[in-house]
């Protein structure tokens, strides 16, 4: 029962990251709240690679539908068997928790590379990425952030946001590696206890 509701937490706590995910990439889209930057394709390359909407979002937001069903108590039934069952499910909610660890593991591997890569800017040399050749060294040097003359602030606004977007895909992976080894025990238990019944009897 406890390890059942401590799963629905987990599940539930996907909802807020995922939505919260999908807010912060749409933002990326648009620099100080203007819309002609991503119309001109004048933006940094990572954010068309939808990380936070579709993979850290929209897939988490299913994923973490499907592990509140399989939480549910009152779920169908594959067998006759209840402990088999229960091990169903569970092999089940592995399973895509192993998804939603892909999906938001994608999401912070790309956010990661965006914010290493630094943004998409004019600068006296005209457009260009003017970070990246630092390896992402400009992050501890916030002196030369000026360099990029439009959009303003640019380089607060991508550091800001692809952080953040880091920080909730971490935080989505973290759940789902604690839902697969709570899983994984919760399998182990029920085939220990299936070993030792007849010699308890």
């Amino acid at each position: 029962m406890g390890s059942r509701q401590c799963g629905g937490c987990l599940s539930c706590l996907l909802i807020p990251l995922a939505l919260w995910s999908i807010i912060v990439n749409v933002l990326l889209y648009f620099p100080n709240g203007q819309t002609s930057y991503a119309s001109s394709n004048k933006l940094t390359s990572y954010v068309w690679y939808f990380e936070g909407i579709c993979f850290s979002g929209v897939m988490m937001l299913i994923v973490a539908a499907i592990l509140l069903v399989l939480e549910n108590k009152n779920s169908c039934k594959c067998c006759q068997s209840e402990n088999c069952s229960k091990k169903y499910m569970a092999l089940l909610s592995i399973i895509f928790s192993a998804l939603g660890i892909a999906s938001s593991g994608y999401c912070l591997v790309i956010s990661a590379l965006g914010l290493v890569q630094g943004p998409y800017c004019r600068t006296i040399d005209g457009w260009e990425y003017a970070f990246e050749s630092t390896r992402g060294r400009f992050l501890i040097d916030p002196s030369i952030w000026s360099q990029c003359l439009e959009p303003v602030h640019v380089v607060e606004w991508n550091v800001i946001l692809f952080s953040i977007l880091i920080a909730l895909s971490g935080l989505q992976v973290v759940i789902c590696l604690i839902r697969v080894v709570m899983q994984l025990f919760k399998m182990l238990c029920s085939t220990y206890s299936v070993i030792i019944q007849p010699r308890i009897i």
